[in-house]
């Protein structure tokens, strides 16, 4: 049975209760695990209060170090923690693998940037004055990260709070606990002081209102779906806590006839189909102008025949389960309402069949024509690997298709005209944006939405803002 970590120790929940962890890909158990809750979540807030003065205290190369020998470990173990992340939510392990390496990028990213927090002198007004602006941690930091990337949103999350000096309180999805308690192993076995990371899995409402509910947390960081985002931002402003959340999206991906079409066919493929289309950045609407729209539906029908649907441990297979029953259910009743309103299926659109999926959460990839704005798929995040394809014909048209939602988090085109490429990219209501590029994602850089997909962003410098206030100084001097 796996426990909690809390101010460096490993514990049960203070109810004693526990709850199972199972594998997507065959419905069977993988371990128990201690079921935290609210009692819990306060006694990791108290630990990471005490933690916080003498963390802060400590220099950035200090910091640094436990940033860069954890990221140096989980490369050395990248084949245990990839079948972890695997037997837990299911992706395939190369994906998996490709996870962990992302993670620990973004620990070695920060072991570094954490150094160059830098403060201000500023000219006075006064001849007698000098005015000085520091840069010190937020406070303690409560980090809830979702099912989907394991790792790599954790790493996202904590690797910018230490750097920053600030200490953590971490709540991992219910479903993906194992990689969590993994990755507290390796930041306790290379001594990182008690207190400064915890983690409490279990119950997300009692666990969260602990975190919103203490002044002691200054902020809160959170990855998720837009509903839950707005529950925590309306709970956080209570106390005022800072936030910083990514949350839903619904990308477009847009090919114009001038595109390179056999590349922005491996483009949809590697965006759509990652992770079965788990993923909050996947293309959710395939615009495709309507001069191409049946060579280019051609040419993806083509390729997506190489996709390997089945259990994420077998090195042949591209697209895993999906993490639950439920997710199975709604992209079936996409499907079946696109179907009911006009669109047709023209490759997958059913549950795989064989024992080898009898008690998974399999869904075959799938690609549906004359996809139209009043379809359910048009607005609804899918999180499953469905492709509606729509038409547009002027560059124009696709510009308002593609911003109409609520939406903001990633858009993609696929273009040669580099006018057209400045064009879209300043029209288009997104904060990330891949030209002809469909995985955009890197530690170096900003990574967060706009509109109701989420605030503040993670990643590159931008990542450590707001886990830092601002502290101005005056200084009236004796002259």
């Amino acid at each position: 049975m796996k426990m909690q970590y809390i101010n460096g120790v490993w514990r049960h929940s203070v109810s004693g209760k526990t709850y199972s962890v199972y594998n997507p890909a065959t419905g069977e158990v993988i371990e128990e695990v201690a079921r935290g809750g609210k009692e819990d979540g306060h006694l990791a807030i108290d630990a990471a209060q005490n933690a916080l003065p003498l963390w802060a205290k400590k220099t950035a190369k200090e910091r640094s170090m436990y940033l860069k020998t954890v990221a140096d470990k989980l490369r050395e173990q990248i084949e245990d923690l990839a079948a972890i992340i695997t037997t837990e939510m299911g992706k395939p392990v190369a994906e998996a693998k490709g996870e962990v390496n992302l993670a620990a990028d973004y620990l070695e990213w920060y072991a570094e940037e954490g150094k160059r927090i830098y403060g201000d002198t500023i000219p006075a007004s006064s001849e007698t004055k000098r005015i000085i602006v520091l840069r010190q941690p937020v406070g303690v930091v409560g980090a809830i990260t979702p099912w989907n990337f394991p790792i790599a949103m954790l790493a996202r999350k904590i690797a910018p709070a230490l750097a920053a000096g600030c200490t953590v309180v971490l709540k991992p999805a219910e479903a993906t606990p194992l990689t969590a308690i993994e990755v507290m192993k390796i930041f306790h076995e290379v001594g990182l002081p008690k207190g400064v990371l915890n983690l409490v899995h279990g119950d997300a409402a009692p666990i969260g209102d602990a975190m919103m509910e203490r002044q002691e947390v200054r902020k809160i960081t959170f990855t998720g779906s837009t509903k839950v985002g707005k529950e925590l931002a309306a709970k956080a402003s209570a106390t005022m806590k800072k936030i910083s959340m990514e949350l839903g999206g619904h990308a477009p991906f847009i090919i114009f006839e001038d595109a390179d079409l056999e590349r922005a066919a491996e483009g949809v493929i590697a965006s759509k189909f990652r992770n079965a289309g788990q993923t909050c950045i996947c293309t959710n609407r395939i615009y495709v102008q309507k001069t191409i729209a049946e060579r280019f539906s051609d040419i993806l029908v083509t390729k997506m025949k190489n996709l390997v649907v089945g259990n994420g441990l077998y090195p042949e297979v591209t697209i895993g389960p999906l993490i639950n029953e439920a997710a199975v259910a709604k992209t079936e009743e996409h499907i079946q309402d696109a179907i009911q309103k006009g669109a047709k299926v023209i490759y997958g659109g059913k549950k795989p069949a064989g024992e080898e999926y009898d008690n998974g959460h399999f869904y075959e990839p799938t690609v549906l024509l004359h996809a139209t704005h009043e379809m359910k798929i048009a607005t609804e995040e899918t999180f499953g690997p469905v492709a509606p394809i729509f038409e547009f014909e002027t560059e124009k048209e696709a510009l308002h298709f593609a911003n109409d939602t609520s939406y903001g988090l990633a858009a993609y085109f696929y273009t040669k005209d580099i006018s057209r490429v400045f064009r879209m990219s300043e029209g288009l209501e997104y904060g990330i944006i891949g030209i002809n590029d469909p995985v955009p994602t890197t530690e170096q850089a900003p990574f967060g939405g706009v509109k109701e997909s989420g605030v503040g962003r993670e990643g590159g410098k931008y990542g450590l803002e707001d886990y830092l206030e601002y502290k101005f100084l005056s200084l009236e001097l004796d002259l």
